[in-house]
């Protein structure tokens, strides 16, 4: 049985009109308040919200950009809406935006380059104030045109030489480092390393990390150990039967993303062998399901809250352009090593 509505014929919807008479201030007071402008004092400020929140009054976004010039609205494009680091992003990302008075719109390129420049022209007609392109592959085909529209840009591990972009560096090295000394504290030296795609540049850095790290270590580089899969499942089971028709095979398995560890977790148990007992297993990103898997995934952090915060900063800088010093165009995101259970000493003997 359909329930009817509440709403009374006599109610009626909270104006401009209706917030300005509760709060004792003048209707430009309070239009001023909601498009943050500075003249308001925060005591004024204070009641207008007050005022808002109690009529459950809903301001109209399009009359205050008219009003104001201004979309308050921030783009973020990612890489695969299907991995759950990029949906973690965009919720830390929005999280972070709402809370300083911006609202969002979110793309995922697919990693098709027609599907990225589908998702910049959307972009561009709703006239955002800003891009985060965090999709780590090879964007330069569609950045110019953000640059031609003066939309100010922050890219992640990709340097634009524009007075409006501005990078996201990953600190990868650190948390490979740290991977692989864990490695090598438990016993292992047959440490292999499944790449993401060439094409995705994010990728070939953590291969040349760990190349450096396994360097430092001094332990030796098997070429057949390095092995190109895509960053999903399917891509870790792919590389972990690769591995395993080698007359030689590793004792431990760092992968590019977590995504490919879960890959290669699921292909090790139908293969028979148990982890950590008979290999060891170390992902990347540390997405929310990296806790849950079996045995649970020791992986190397890249805080998404803290690269959403650097993103929205960076964006929040050039769009406001009101920095006290000169604008920042270079932010730093660092990661560490979680352990949990997919690591352990390799099998005796081997």
């Amino acid at each position: 049985m359909a329930r009817r509505a509440t709403r009374r014929p006599s109610d009626k919807t909270p104006d401009i009109r209706a917030v300005a008479a509760l709060a004792k201030v003048s209707i430009a007071t309070v239009s001023r308040t909601i498009n943050g402008a500075p003249v308001v004092s925060d005591k004024l400020s204070k009641r207008v919200w007050q005022a808002i929140e109690q009529l459950n009054y809903f301001p109209n976004t399009q009359a205050r950009s008219l009003v104001s010039g201004r979309s308050r609205i921030l783009g973020i494009i990612v890489e695969n809406i299907t991995n759950p680091f990029f949906p973690e992003l965009i919720q830390s990302f929005e999280e972070i935006a709402v809370a300083n008075g911006y609202e969002i719109l979110v793309s995922s390129s697919n990693s098709d380059p027609a599907v990225l420049t589908n998702c910049v022209r959307r972009m561009i007609e709703r006239k955002v104030e800003g891009v985060a392109v965090l999709t780590f592959g090879e964007e330069e085909p569609v950045l110019e045109n953000l640059a031609y529209h003066d939309i100010p840009i922050v890219l992640a591990e990709f340097h634009l030489d524009d007075p409006k972009a501005s990078t996201i560096l990953l600190d990868y090295a650190t948390g490979i480092r740290t991977a692989i000394q864990h490695l090598v504290q438990l016993g292992h030296r047959k440490i292999a390393f499944l790449a993401g795609p060439h094409t995705i540049h994010s990728a070939v850095t953590r291969e040349n990390n760990f190349r450096t790290a396994m360097q430092e270590a001094g332990l030796p580089i098997d070429k057949a150990w390095i092995i190109e899969c895509n960053h999903t499942p399917k891509g870790g089971v792919a590389g972990f039967e690769k591995l395993q028709s080698l007359q030689s095979r590793p004792t431990a398995i760092l992968c590019s993303n977590d995504m490919t560890a879960i890959g290669v977790l699921r292909a090790a148990y139908l293969k028979g062998l148990k982890v950590p007992q008979d290999l060891s297993v170390i992902g990347l990103d540390d997405i929310d399901f990296a806790e849950f898997t079996l045995p649970p995934l020791t992986t190397i952090r890249l805080s998404r809250v803290e690269l959403a915060r650097a993103a929205f900063e960076a964006l929040r800088q050039q769009a406001e352009n009101r920095p006290t010093g000169p604008v920042q165009h270079e932010f730093l995101v660092s990661t560490e090593l979680v352990v949990r259970g997919s690591t352990a000493p390799p099998p005796p003997g081997v």
